[in-house]
């Protein structure tokens, strides 16, 4: 009994052990990703001038997958002239790290050369119109004009350095058809009884005396729904038949005269739409 109760407390030891060490991990994990892999910006060299403001934005694609596409600069700069400057842009939207180089007008000008920049509160935020998601950075005028002066690379640099090197998978899709391939040719002809060259072959079956068989001639000839394009009609009586990709049809002016060789065709035909008359 005592070692039933032994073997029962290290089991559950051991699973409390197992829980927390699995929380522990996600503790972890998530802290690490804090640290290291939060969203963030750099500011680059603008080649738009003044009004120009280059800009860098990273962030973990792959555990966040959006798509930015504006960027809106705010200064609040309460005990200075303005007090407060505001401009907005789009930019073509991006879903992976990436770099942008946009002319925001008099208003970026504006900000930069207001009284008490330096004491002001720069805000950037960077938003997904689609997804409505935004991160914010904020930092003191003075430090946003530092960075803004120390900038070396720019956008295209920084795009370039940073461009994702993996090749897009290609998928080979099997074409597929409903059309049956077309017969090959051949002289080769269906040995039927209603065929002459074969009248003799049915002789021995009884009831005919293995002449000939009168050819006729027809009156009309017609093709119901739901040929499958096998082809064999034409390959028997090419005079009369024509095969297309979407079915078969009676060429115009066909000639009627070799009820025979129609017959023959409507006989080989699988799915038994061919018909006809005979002339009177």
């Amino acid at each position: 009994m005592s070692l039933q109760v032994l073997s029962l407390g290290v089991a559950a030891l051991m699973a409390i052990g197992l829980v927390v060490g699995i929380g522990l991990l996600s503790l972890t994990s998530g802290g690490l990703h804090f640290l290291f892999a939060r969203p963030g910006y750099e500011i680059l060299k603008s080649k738009k001038g003044s009004t120009g403001f280059a800009f860098a934005f990273r962030w973990n694609s792959s555990r966040e997958p959006v798509t930015f596409n504006v960027i809106r600069l705010r200064m609040f700069n309460p005990f200075g002239t303005p007090t407060q400057v505001d401009v907005t842009r789009d930019f073509e939207a991006a879903s992976s790290t990436f770099a942008r180089d946009l002319d925001f007008g008099i208003g970026l000008d504006n900000m930069v050369k207001a009284k008490g920049f330096d004491d002001a509160l720069i805000e950037i935020e960077i938003n997904s119109s689609k997804e409505g998601i935004s991160q914010y950075f904020k930092l003191k005028g003075k430090k946003f004009k530092e960075q803004l002066d120390a900038a070396k690379e720019s956008a295209d640099e920084y795009n370039e350095a940073h461009a994702l090197n993996y090749k897009k998978p290609v998928y080979q899709t099997v074409q597929r058809s409903f059309i049956a391939e077309p017969l090959p040719a051949s002289n080769m002809a269906l040995k039927i009884q209603s065929n002459p060259e074969f009248a003799g072959d049915f002789a021995a079956g009884g009831g005919d005396t293995g002449a000939a068989v009168e050819n006729f001639t027809l009156a009309k000839v017609w093709i119901e729904d739901g040929c499958i394009v096998c082809d064999a009609c034409e390959t028997i009586s090419p005079d009369v038949f024509e095969v297309k990709d979407g079915g078969c049809i009676v060429r115009p002016g066909a000639p009627l005269e070799n009820g025979l060789n129609i017959e023959e065709a409507a006989e080989a035909c699988p799915v038994e739409i061919i018909k006809f008359t005979k002339a009177n």
